[in-house]
């Protein structure tokens, strides 16, 4: 082996196995992209862009805001695929092994609801079908080069869109986690054999946290919102008498089927069936 042979192998045996990113530190949500889905929330009927099936629309269809002011519903836990859609702080941070110092976990603590979650990186099975699940669900990870790649089961159920639109208990969640300098971003595909029929794409974005002057904390506690409300009565629609839902497309004049979603609306091959659509109000 001649000099630079020697010197190019002796140089690539002191690199790592793969160029993994430093994800520990605080991070601060950016929330310019989706922002009036994530901020004041959604409008009801807006099912835009959403690749939902028939099952999807019936359990909106249902839905009554009131829903919320349920004793039972006031301080519920968003779920993991949908938690960081909204305003938190993140602090994740890794767990070693003290003997060998290999990475057992990287956790993220989110401040929505106080929410604690483990990644495990020691290669341990997800749990059988029948294990309970959670608001955060069952989560591994491993590093793609410098994407941390993440698959979560056992999620209970929770929202795709907070406007009524459902995800159950048996969708799963591939995550990656993507470092460039300071900003993060996080992709998120959610598979739902229930509501969705393929794969529902999102991504948000955080900065590192200069100095720590967040908020961690999300102090919440029952109060009777509605009073003289019949024991066990829950807020709902049967399907056809929501009044509500025809506000969102007569509003901005989107086409009532457009509003509705489904894959197809996601596409930009959707715009010239759009033109050919009927506005609200018979309008073209």
């Amino acid at each position: 082996m001649n000099n630079a042979k020697l010197l190019l192998a002796i140089g690539l045996a002191g690199l790592p196995a793969s160029a993994q990113a430093l994800l520990s530190g605080l991070w601060t949500a950016l929330q310019h992209e989706d922002q009036l889905e994530r901020g004041p929330g959604p409008e009801l009927g807006d099912y835009l862009g959403l690749p939902i099936n028939d099952a999807a629309r019936l359990r909106a269809e249902s839905w009554d805001p009131s829903r919320l002011t349920l004793q039972e519903h006031q301080c519920r836990v968003h779920i993991v695929s949908y938690i960081y859609r909204g305003p938190l702080n993140l602090r994740i941070w890794e767990e070693k092994d003290p003997e060998t110092q290999q990475v057992i976990s990287i956790n993220n603590y989110i401040s929505t609801y106080e929410q604690s979650r483990t990644i495990w990186m020691d290669g341990r099975p997800h749990p059988s079908p029948n294990a309970p699940h959670t608001f955060m669900g069952f989560s591994t990870g491993k590093w793609e080069g410098d994407i941390l790649t993440v698959t979560t089961t056992h999620i209970k159920m929770g929202w795709l869109r907070r406007n009524g639109l459902p995800e159950s208990d048996l969708a799963t969640l591939t995550e990656h986690f993507i470092r460039h300098g300071n900003y993060l971003t996080h992709v998120s595909l959610i598979t739902d054999p229930v509501y969705l029929t393929e794969p529902l794409i999102r991504t948000e974005d955080f900065v590192l946290a200069t100095q720590d002057n967040g908020n961690w904390l999300w102090p919440c506690e029952y109060v009777e919102e509605i009073l003289n409300r019949p024991k066990g009565q829950v807020p709902n629609y049967l399907p056809g008498e929501n009044p509500f839902l025809k506000e969102f497309p007569a509003r901005f004049g989107i086409p009532e089927e457009t509003a509705l979603g489904g894959a197809e609306t996601m596409y930009p091959e959707y715009q010239s069936k759009l033109k050919t659509l009927p506005k609200p109000g018979g309008k073209k």
